[in-house]
């Protein structure tokens, strides 16, 4: 089972489950689930590999949709879904595959296509500097000549655990099924329900080459963007994505 963090408590209306991106964490969406939480109960959840949920060899979407399908069924169906990047991808299979447990879904900055930018630098930079600091700052030096960005390097860095002194990402994991990650699976079917595609407009995740694609498994899909927000959304613009979320979900 995933673990999760719970914000909030059970309301008349559906419970939000969201799913993070790669290498991060059910945290990274806490601020806005906290928001959210006043009028529903949203959940948080850390998908597998990943902080505080199991380790496993296996990384596709399938597993990845199953493991939300699981989770959801445990917390009672139907419940809404938010899915970032890699949790988007997992969130659109499970609401294909399990569509009956899903009420809305929202994918934010990904389409159902595969990718060519792969992560393996990230990877290989945090395996290259271990984990062994006495500061997050000493941290943060020795991941600079590898990871150019400051806002990129504050993010992994919160995949630090400091008293433990590792990283809580399952590196090898994430590493054999870089391909798996990058791609989209083939599926049939489609999602019935109301499904909002959510990107920020300096983005480039979501081209309209994909809207085909989007409708085919999606016909309801609607699409909105953030405007000043690249593909961590969430990040850059807070209250405008909660702002989009709020919208669709109480429409």
């Amino acid at each position: 089972m995933l673990a999760r963090t719970i914000h909030g408590t059970p309301t008349d209306r559906p419970t939000l489950l969201i799913a993070h991106g790669l290498f991060g964490s059910g945290r990274n969406w806490g601020v806005i689930a906290r928001r959210l939480a006043d009028s529903r109960q949203v959940v948080t959840v850390d998908m597998r590999n990943h902080a505080a949920s199991p380790r496993d060899e296996r990384h596709d979407y399938p597993a990845l949709a199953e493991d939300l399908a699981e989770t959801i069924a445990d917390l009672g169906a139907p419940c809404d879904m938010l899915g970032h990047s890699m949790g988007g991808k997992a969130a659109m299979v499970c609401a294909v595959t399990r569509s009956e447990l899903l009420r809305r879904l929202i994918v934010a900055d990904i389409a159902p296509v595969g990718y060519a930018h792969t992560q393996m630098h990230l990877i290989e930079a945090m395996r290259a500097v271990g984990s062994d600091f006495a500061s997050r700052a000493e941290a943060d030096a020795a991941l600079a000549p590898l990871v150019e960005e400051p806002s990129v390097r504050s993010f992994l860095l919160q995949s630090l655990d400091m008293k433990e002194k590792r990283w809580t990402l399952n590196l090898d994991a994430l590493a054999g099924n870089m391909d798996n990650i990058l791609g989209f699976p083939p599926l049939t079917g489609s999602f019935p329900g109301p499904a909002l595609f959510l990107t920020g407009a300096e983005s480039s995740y979501v081209l309209p080459e994909h809207r085909g694609e989007i409708r085919r498994l999606f016909p309801a899909a609607r699409f909105a963007k953030i405007p000043g927000a690249g593909h961590w959304l969430h990040a850059e613009k807070p209250r405008e994505t909660e702002a989009a979320i709020r919208v669709f979900l109480d429409a």
